[in-house]
């Protein structure tokens, strides 16, 4: 048996979570349905949320930060004027604010200020570190901490109204990793002058793996670890360099285009390796044996 035989499928599989299971409910269950340990996900989901979720499977593990490391597209629905420690539905109400004059347009209107590059406070509900402890740990001690502000980038945000529901608007933006759209649609409200926290949350997009491939992990297929490194700039190497690669030597930069990563792949188009840049030199981040290596 050749080693990649003994280590179980490698690639990665588009799933469309379901509300109620947290991201590391959908991994334990993907380790039984596929048949191996070695599972991961990019990019958390919370439990109420809903939508794509990718994960990384034997090899595509090593992957995985750069799937977390794609803008992703969200569509949100934020009820205004009242606000909770969670920022989301699951939360204790500590503010209500009469925004019932706060019309859609004025919501569109205020949330041009958050297109582009922006900076956001984790919220206490978050998986940020602090002094060695997460965010979401201490504040379910009751401890609320000082936090820094993040820089994110908002690349579209357009607002509609609900029909029938005055109080609500929703939402979709495509966003760089480590937004938290729920503070977004808080900083909105506060920039109107009250507050406001999310009833639902859905990720359409992670780069290109969108919700319209998305299945339930059941009946989800397994793609390519080149299928799923889709958004980047690839290179096809000769027989020769796909050797010497492999062996753990650089792709010269006059081979490659761009600021990276770069997905090399083989003359069969199965991935070789991933290189990036590194204090301005191109270093291999993930190297791939050959099949049956």
């Amino acid at each position: 048996m050749s080693s990649s035989q003994a280590e179980g499928p490698s690639g990665f599989v588009v799933v469309d979570k379901e509300a109620g299971w947290t991201s590391h409910d959908v991994v334990a269950k993907a380790r039984g349905v596929l048949g191996t340990r070695k599972v991961g996900h990019s990019g958390t989901l919370d439990p109420g949320a809903t939508g794509v979720l990718v994960l990384g499977v034997g090899r595509g593990t090593r992957l995985l930060r750069f799937i977390t490391a794609l803008p992703k597209t969200y569509v949100a629905e934020a009820v205004l004027g009242v606000e909770t420690d969670s920022l989301d539905a699951d939360g204790t109400v500590t503010v209500t604010h009469d925004m019932s004059g706060v019309t859609v347009d004025d919501v569109r209107n205020i949330s041009t200020r958050f297109i582009g590059d922006i900076e956001q406070i984790p919220p206490m509900v978050s998986a940020v570190k602090i002094d060695g402890k997460r965010l979401h740990q201490l504040a379910r001690e009751g401890k609320t901490v000082e936090r820094q502000p993040r820089p994110v980038t908002i690349h579209s945000l357009e607002v509609e109204d609900v029909p029938g529901e005055p109080s609500i608007f929703r939402f979709t933006t495509t966003c760089s990793a480590g937004t938290y759209v729920r503070t977004l649609a808080a900083d909105m409200a506060a920039a109107l002058g009250g507050g406001a926290h999310l009833r639902a949350l859905r990720r359409t997009a992670i780069g290109r793996h969108t919700e319209t491939q998305a299945r339930q992990l059941e009946q989800a297929d397994m793609i390519s670890l080149a299928a799923g490194l889709a958004d980047y700039s690839s290179v096809e190497l000769s027989d020769g360099d796909a050797a010497r690669v492999r062996n753990g030597q650089r792709l010269p930069s006059e081979q490659l285009v761009g600021d990276g990563p770069w997905v090399l792949l083989d003359s069969s188009g199965e991935l070789v390796a991933v290189h990036e840049l590194v204090d301005g030199r191109v270093k291999p981040a993930v190297v791939i044996p050959a099949s049956g290596a």
